[in-house]
């Protein structure tokens, strides 16, 4: 069967129905992350771009014409946006006089969700698609694919890549029948600050509706884009996304699209006051973005997490998954889950460097995640 590799700077030629059928190839919405619509949002808004540092190489391999495998491959000239750091790598490289930038890397950018990486239409399609990207890695210094699934990451790791474990936090529904049935699993003393936590918030005047798809109004778009860059500037740093991106990613897939917002009660009616936005697909709420136009204490905890795992629970949703970073969410409910990340660098001496490190870094991993479920906050 006639088939070859080649490099294409967009998704603008490849059919969204083509891309997503290697997405979820058993049906459903798979995740939507990798989805067609998705990546390109973030290409054609600007924010992952040439300009921005994350230059589109998506790795193609067509049979016949038709797509049967693909990887969303970047060009990087940075570590920013990655959520796996590899700044160190990139001193180390520097000190000793050579070029860590650009880098391969393979992940959806801004993006720290485990989700398929080796888009493939059968096993040897996606063999042949990591061998490509092995191939194409040479020019550059090394090659790094963030998240991807656990039979993914084995699969690199039989090709020769370095594999890495990260931790996140995710809330898993045990059937609860409602908000108050979670916090009846939880200890008393974390079920008491909970409680605290959503009164205040409440006592500040605080309600909260829950928008989906096409009941997000331009006007809600506008302000959660102002809440999120102003969140950013309140840490002194610049925002990945803008208003583009949110707006069509709104219009481009609406049913899998939550935004929380949360309004205060005023004479004059309801007022906004912060949101998160969240994405939905296949049973998974994923927590995204955030910002508020004013601080109120404890709001972030009760429209990231609170009314997410509330969301979760009437929905019947099997899983909330929070984002990177962040013991706090721990005590919220959200328990530690290992992420993985594989990586191949060019310099054997490096490779090998970062080879021992990393598994020193895996030791130390395993414990944090034992120590971190002695202080459970469920009842024993």
């Amino acid at each position: 069967m006639p088939q070859r590799l080649r490099v294409a700077g967009s998704l603008a030629g490849i059919a969204a129905a083509d891309w997503n059928a290697l997405v979820a190839p058993a049906g459903g919405a798979g995740n939507p992350f990798m989805r067609h619509e998705f990546l390109s949002a973030l290409i054609e808004s600007g924010c992952a771009s040439a300009r921005t540092g994350w230059r589109p190489q998506f790795l193609l391999l067509e049979r016949d014409g038709r797509l049967a495998g693909a990887m969303p491959l970047f060009v990087k000239a940075h570590s920013w946006g990655e959520y796996v750091f590899d700044w160190a790598w990139a001193d180390a490289y520097e000190r000793h006089g050579l070029a860590y930038y650009p880098k391969l890397l393979c992940a959806v950018p801004f993006t720290p969700v485990t989700g398929p990486r080796l888009l493939a239409a059968d096993a040897a399609a996606r063999r042949s698609v990591l061998a490509g990207a092995l191939e194409a890695a040479r020019e550059f210094s090394s090659l790094h694919v963030l998240f991807p699934e656990p039979q993914e990451a084995d699969a690199m790791r039989d090709a020769g890549m370095i594999l890495r474990r990260t931790v996140q936090f995710h809330w898993t529904n045990a059937g609860y029948a409602d908000f108050d049935d979670f916090l009846g699993r939880l200890t008393h003393r974390r079920r008491k600050v909970m409680r605290q936590e959503r009164r205040r918030v409440r006592e500040a005047g605080i309600s909260f509706r829950w928008l989906r798809g096409t009941e997000i109004e331009s006007a809600d778009w506008e302000f959660f884009e102002r809440c999120y860059r102003r969140t950013y500037a309140a840490h002194r740093s610049t925002p990945y996304l803008n208003l583009e991106f949110f707006r069509r990613l709104g219009a481009a897939l609406p049913q899998h699209t939550l935004m929380i917002l949360a309004e205060r009660r005023t004479p004059a009616g309801a007022a906004p006051v912060a949101a998160a936005l969240n994405l939905v697909a296949d049973g998974v709420l994923y927590g995204r973005y955030w910002g508020a136009a004013e601080p109120v204490p404890l709001l972030h905890f009760e429209a990231c997490y609170y009314q997410a795992i509330e969301y979760a629970i009437t929905q019947r949703l099997q899983r909330f998954e929070g984002g990177a970073q962040g013991e706090h969410k721990m005590f919220r409910g959200l328990l530690p889950v290992a992420t993985l990340s594989a990586h191949w660098l060019a310099h054997p001496g490096f490779a090998a460097a970062i080879e021992e490190h990393l598994a020193r870094e895996t030791r130390g991993v395993a414990r944090y995640v034992d120590e971190l479920n002695e202080h459970s906050p469920f009842k024993r």
